[in-house]
């Protein structure tokens, strides 16, 4: 029996392997599983039917009013931002062929911060223009990024990691030059922001980040079939008629928007587009660019994550932020001593 299935969405056609399709399903049903968790979570417990009855509209007034304003919103969220963060990690993964090439890592998701945490200190025009300055800023140090990594016409490897990671450090010294300085009383909003949470989302948090994702990642996907091509070597590539930097151009631009798009809605989370491309390649055991199983691991992730944060016996909202934060420090240090070639 055939390894591969043949998959057709609209014009295009793709043959996946069934292990690949296997774990796309499974995760599917745990992103349902933990949206429901995540929907019963919270100062007021409520019960499966609660909360199928209230997402209905066909449950007690306080109830919906709950699940449809406060709760939902904030689980397709962290569905959203998780999918875009899990997306765009496999993508730089691949581009920079080493396990450290997240946005997190190499400085994008630090500069989208940064243009959110100067509107908030200088300006506070309130929560559109936060998410703007954030987009901005994001595809600012990613353009910043690229043009320090171009070496001889080409980027990509450990070169782009190593830029990053200065970028990173220089626009992370900025953020806190900025919050030193700053109105103290708005240094605070900002230094919360920055926590990463999804405390207190709304349905326009929802939409901004699902329209992300519903707009980028069939992208990314079409860039993940050349990129299979390219990661063999530019020189192999070229000769089967693929166009490397070209390639590597589409897929960063795309993934900065994505990466910022996030960052934009929730603030900076780390770890997840660290290692949800690692376990979905581990689960998959395929050599290909896994964009869609990398994405619903990583809202998996962080559907995990909140929930964990949420049921955490303390009295404060802990963010989702430092929870990943934590997770990610853990795993960070077993890659590095698990993996001989990072």
């Amino acid at each position: 029996m055939s390894k591969q299935l043949r998959v057709a969405v609209g014009p295009i056609h793709e043959r996946v392997e069934r292990r690949t399709v296997v774990v796309a399903l499974i995760l599917l049903f745990t992103i349902v599983t933990f949206s429901v968790l995540s929907l019963m979570s919270g100062p007021m417990d409520l019960g499966v039917a609660d909360v199928l009855n209230a997402v209905a509209g066909a449950g007690e007034a306080t109830t919906e009013k709950v699940v449809q304003t406060v709760r939902l919103p904030r689980a397709i969220t962290a569905v959203a931002v998780g999918m875009a963060l899990g997306a765009s990690g496999c993508i730089f993964q691949s581009i920079s062929r080493n396990a450290l090439g997240s946005p997190d890592i190499i400085g994008f998701t630090t500069g989208g911060a940064t243009g959110a945490v100067i509107q908030i200190v200088y300006f506070n025009a309130g929560g559109p223009a936060t998410s703007a300055a954030a987009v901005c800023a994001g595809v600012i140090t990613a353009a910043v990024v690229y043009w320090l990594a171009r070496a001889d016409g080409q980027t990509g490897g450990y070169r782009l990691v190593l830029v990053g990671i200065g970028v990173s450090a220089f626009v992370g010294a900025l953020n806190t030059l900025v919050l030193a300085r700053g109105n103290i009383d708005l240094a605070v909003k900002a230094r919360i922001w920055l926590s990463g949470s999804l405390n207190a989302r709304t349905w326009d948090d929802a939409y901004l980040s699902a329209l992300a994702v519903i707009i980028i990642i069939p992208i990314l996907i079409a860039c993940a079939r050349s990129l299979d091509v390219v990661e063999m070597g530019d020189e192999q590539a070229t000769q089967l008629g693929a166009r490397p930097e070209r390639i590597r151009q589409i897929a960063m631009f795309a993934s900065v928007i994505l990466t910022s798009a996030a960052v934009a809605t929730a603030g900076p989370i780390a770890f997840v587009a660290l290692a949800s491309p690692q376990l979905a390649a581990r689960l998959t055991r395929g050599s290909r660019v896994q964009v869609v199983c990398s994405a619903l691991t990583g809202a998996a992730l962080l559907l995990a994550s909140d929930l964990v944060s949420v049921n955490l016996p303390v009295t404060i909202a802990m963010p989702v932020g430092l929870t990943t934060g934590l997770l990610g420090g853990i795993y960070l240090l077993w890659l590095l001593t698990r993996t001989k070639g990072v």
